[in-house]
């Protein structure tokens, strides 16, 4: 992996981005007290090298009626092609928002979501279980979102003089 090296001026606009997105690149110059075209370019830079991933809006689920969140532990068929099938497999359900590969009794976490437990119950024994190669599958609910973020923890990063 290589290395980025990022100035004071860099970590300014990636907390300001984070925070908020939407934010003209006048604004956001603004904001991190940089003329409009130098921002710019810091932040191409930033996008070229994959410090920024991609700029996203964040739905909200429940005004989108998807009431059921749900933590998905899968255990697997500790083969090498089930682990490639699966893998492949997961990027094409939707309801999946994100799928992780675990160390420890649990292979892999998928955090999704449905609109009801119909659509859970589907998607559980039409989909996730009768893929080839999973084995069980655990699912826990959420009851109440605490803390839900994506701000990075930048604090650690010392900028480059």
């Amino acid at each position: 992996m290589t290395q980025i090296t990022l100035d004071k001026t860099d970590l300014k606009i990636l907390q300001v981005l984070q925070s908020n997105g939407r934010l003209s690149n006048v604004e956001l110059s603004e904001r991190v007290a940089l003329s409009p075209s130098p921002c710019l370019r810091r932040v191409k830079h930033l996008e070229d090298t994959g410090v920024i991933r991609y700029h996203a809006a964040l739905l909200s689920a429940k005004t989108l009626q998807l009431d059921l969140q749900v933590f998905i532990r899968v255990a697997i068929d500790k083969s090498v092609d089930a682990r490639a099938r699966f893998s492949q497999a997961v990027k094409d359900w939707p309801q999946v928002l994100s799928c992780f590969a675990l160390t420890g009794e649990t292979d892999y976490l998928l955090h999704a979501f449905f609109p009801d437990m119909a659509a859970f119950s589907h998607f559980v024994l039409d989909t996730l279980l009768s893929h080839p190669g999973v084995q069980d599958a655990k699912s826990s609910f959420v009851l109440d979102e605490l803390k839900n973020t994506t701000i990075l923890p930048l604090a650690h990063l010392q900028p480059a003089q």
